[in-house]
């Protein structure tokens, strides 16, 4: 495994071409390997955030844009969403889902890095990141940009595979996590990289505990987390300081 992932240059090199490759059985596979786990998280964080009709937000690494069109259907007609991706594929999959639901009057899906996002300052009341944080080059940076772009007291919301604290649940899920989930994956991909990723892009991933600091370090306030399914994700959320 490692052999096939030092092939690529850089982490988001390798991370483009995981996600061009699974981008027409992503939300599937999602499904399948998470035992339909992400959308019951996706939907308790949807109630902690309140997201009221007339808002907005901004969905950072959106990939097919599940959680963009959830925040959609939340802020109604006359809201925003905005959701940003760097992988073309995954986003016409994404482009895809919101013609058929009817909401591209108030939702976008754009090109775009979470390294800079291309928006100016205070333009959001929410942004979001759903299982892509551990993705990115840098965690903090990507965090200051999402705190830069939400308007004060705006909240930032991460939704995030974790580690289970409880030992015996956590050997467990390591074996799974290492050993089974990646050949059925793989196998699904036609490839030997594809879900070898998913281990690999979280092993150097910080804590629940650890990632509440680094939302700290981004200029966060009230940041609190919460375990989900014995720990093996986590919601973080934060605000920016009001003015």
């Amino acid at each position: 495994m490692n052999e096939a992932m030092n092939q690529f240059s850089s982490k988001e090199e390798k991370v483009h071409y995981v996600f061009s490759r699974i981008a027409e059985r992503y939300d599937l596979m999602n499904s399948v390997l998470s035992f339909r786990q992400h959308k019951v998280w996706r939907t308790y964080t949807m109630k902690r955030m309140n997201v009221r009709p007339g808002q907005s937000a901004i969905d950072v690494c959106t990939g097919t844009g599940d959680w963009a069109i959830a925040l959609a259907n939340a802020v109604g007609p006359n809201g925003r969403v905005v959701g940003v991706d760097f992988c073309e594929p995954m986003l016409e999959k994404g482009r895809a889902k919101v013609e058929q639901k009817g909401l591209s009057q108030n939702l976008e899906l754009l090109y775009g890095n979470a390294m800079a996002l291309n928006f100016p300052d205070n333009t959001f009341d929410y942004a979001t990141i759903g299982f892509a944080l551990r993705n990115v080059p840098d965690v903090l940076h990507v965090l200051r940009e999402m705190t830069r772009v939400v308007k004060p007291g705006g909240m930032v919301v991460s939704l995030e595979l974790s580690k289970p604290e409880w030992p015996p649940f956590r050997s467990l899920y390591y074996f799974y996590f290492d050993k089974i989930l990646p050949r059925i994956g793989n196998a699904a991909a036609k490839d030997n990289i594809s879900y070898s990723w998913l281990p690999e892009s979280l092993k150097g991933f910080p804590g629940r505990l650890q990632l509440e600091e680094i939302f700290r370090q981004a200029g966060l306030e009230r940041v609190e987390s919460k375990p989900l399914t014995g720990g093996i994700a986590a919601m973080h959320i934060g605000y920016k300081p009001a003015r």
